[in-house]
């Protein structure tokens, strides 16, 4: 089985090539702007190296979000254009949340374990998950102390890229393990859409969208 697996959501333009549950392909190119338009070369080169179509590709999984509005439409549009083209391939969509819970070792796991990723603004995106990987709230854009407020008294772990500033004053947690990741881990991304795929469970990738977009009128 055949999974192509991309995501354009945070700062970055990351693409993953699994065979049967084994990563053939990698690329992740960091950058603020353009990874629109660097998305479908980094697919061609991915396939193209392990001498591959995009016919062969059974499966396309990717990422829905928290991110910014340019990549989560950026990655949407490609996949369900991918998608149309490919109407025997399976298609599903994986939130940055769920990429960063599968990727965190069962050595690291807690009794929560709270996924923080970066708004760029005052707030965070954030939900929590148990000691099995499920989650136990739904994902949100909270400010710090009403995150505090959710996991005081409780032992806890903490990936995603809004970890480092998250903790960078003193929280008063019981702190477990840290993980100060400055993406989503693709791999991972790409290991959650086969599982949904052995379980046929594949879900159709809509935006996740916490917030409205930041903008303005030009005067």
């Amino acid at each position: 089985m055949i999974n192509l697996a991309f995501d354009t959501t945070a700062q970055s333009c990351s693409v993953v090539l699994t065979k049967d549950g084994m990563t053939i392909a990698k690329s992740v190119q960091r950058m603020d702007f353009g990874q629109a338009e660097a998305l479908m070369p980094a697919i061609k080169k991915a396939l193209d190296d392990n001498k591959l179509t995009i016919n062969n590709v059974d499966l396309i999984t990717v990422c829905t979000g928290p991110g910014s509005f340019t990549g989560v439409r950026s990655s949407l549009s490609a996949a369900r254009t991918l998608g149309l083209a490919l109407p025997n391939a399976g298609l599903t969509g994986v939130s940055a949340f769920e990429a960063y819970i599968e990727d965190m070792m069962p050595e690291e796991l807690s009794e929560i374990n709270a996924i923080i990723i970066e708004t760029k603004r005052s707030d965070f995106y954030f939900q929590a998950f148990d000691q099995h990987k499920k989650p136990i709230c739904e994902p949100q854009a909270l400010l710090y102390e009403d995150i505090i407020s959710q996991l005081r008294n409780h032992k806890v772990s903490f990936s995603g890229d809004g970890v480092e500033r998250f903790l960078s004053q003193p929280s008063g947690l019981s702190l477990h393990a840290i993980k100060m990741e400055e993406i989503p881990p693709i791999v991972a991304l790409a290991k959650c859409g086969e599982n949904r795929y052995a379980k046929k469970a594949l879900d159709y990738p809509k935006p996740l969208y916490l917030r409205a977009p930041d903008v303005c009128i030009k005067g």
